[in-house]
């Protein structure tokens, strides 16, 4: 393992971690040279997950300094390797969490690239040639093919890149349980932060009755004039909680903080399913009665494969689903970072990168304010 490689030799600008402050400063490092099966991207526009604070501040003692953020990516490309046949320079393409898996096992062989043994992420990861990862919060990227998707026209880049993560990542489970068509089921969303604000999108999309279950009275108005959901249970209600029982066929928990399941549980329908996403970094109590009592399951998932993000992305694109965000510029990525630790922000932070400014310098676009 290593930062880099003598194959290592374009020199990019970006921002980086250096320590557990959690700060993000200018950072030149160098990124390996567009390979056979490569191409090479222009950065535009990258998110903000929650994940890169976790990474910044080493709060799962995995971090390798220095460590550049990002895994929400869309940018266009500049550079094709000579196996690329899907992609040509131009093109608008995103980069998600995925950097490389193994490409042999029955995971990768299903386009499950994200349960194979061997994945590694588009930051804090080791690729193939044995070098360190380093993400989006960078002007150029170099990615295998294989781990890119197109970014359909009339999605606006800024707007898409947290689909990359956020939003593949609640798409995931609806999918899953075959709830992409089909007859109208009851669908609770847990938490309405950055996965589950799209997960009423997808939700509302996909033709269901959906209700969202969260610890905020104040959020109600949001979930159901602003985002269309159908009903809204305050979790910390007593009463609301017992209206509401067994009337959920589905839900997604997003919330990554610890609570408690067995009131979430009680919730759902004989048969029904509850679906963690949300990563709380504590264990959560699972209680037994309502689990047996009510012939309920539990599973959780994490993001898609690569077939699934062009799925959604394709999806989004056909429905006008995006994420709600709110734009940076490059210095205000720390003050970015520190906001979004207090979940001060509706729903997401996107870098602009390049200084594009794709709304064209309007303080509100598609759901985007530009700071």
């Amino acid at each position: 393992m290593s930062q880099t490689t003598p194959n290592h030799t374009l020199v990019v600008s970006g921002w980086a971690g250096h320590d557990e402050s959690g700060k993000v400063t200018p950072f030149t490092f160098k990124r390996r040279e567009n390979g056979v099966d490569d191409v090479t991207i222009e950065v535009l526009y990258c998110g903000i997950c929650h994940t890169d604070i976790h990474h910044l501040k080493n709060d799962w003692g995995i971090t390798r300094y220095p460590v550049v953020p990002g895994h929400e990516i869309t940018g266009v490309i500049t550079k094709t390797g000579s196996n690329v046949k899907e992609f040509k320079v131009g093109d608008r393409v995103g980069v998600g969490c995925l950097a490389c898996s193994c490409l042999k096992c029955e995971y990768c062989k299903d386009s499950q690239e994200q349960y194979c043994e061997n994945h590694q992420f588009t930051y804090n990861g080791i690729f193939w040639d044995g070098s360190i990862t380093y993400g989006g919060y960078s002007k150029m990227l170099v990615a295998d093919r294989r781990f890119v998707v197109h970014i359909p026209e009339g999605l606006p880049m800024d707007a898409a890149a947290p689909l990359l993560c956020a939003g593949i990542t609640v798409f995931t489970p609806f999918k899953d349980y075959n709830l992409l068509e089909g007859p109208s089921k009851k669908i609770g969303i847990v938490g309405l932060g950055g996965l589950g604000h799209l997960a009423v999108k997808f939700g509302k999309g996909f033709g269901h009755h959906v209700t969202v279950i969260s610890t905020s009275p104040s959020k109600e108005a949001e979930a159901k004039v602003r985002l269309g959901a159908d009903d809204f249970i305050v979790s910390t209600d007593t009463k609301q909680m017992q209206a509401g029982k067994r009337s959920l066929d589905f839900i997604i928990d997003t919330v990554s903080a610890v609570h408690s399941l067995g009131p979430i549980l009680e919730l759902l329908k004989v048969n029904g399913a509850l679906s963690i996403v949300g990563a709380p970094d504590k264990p959560m109590g699972l209680p037994s009665f309502p689990l047996i009592f009510g012939k309920r399951s539990v599973r959780g998932s994490i993001i898609g494969g690569m077939k699934e993000t062009q799925e959604m992305m394709n999806y989004c694109a056909e429905k006008n689903i995006t994420c709600d965000i709110e734009v940076v510029k490059t210095d205000q990525i720390n003050e970015a970072l520190d906001r979004l630790a207090r979940n001060d922000v509706r729903y997401r932070f996107v870098i602009d990168i390049a200084g594009a400014k794709s709304c064209n310098g309007a303080k509100i676009c598609n759901g985007a304010r530009v700071t």
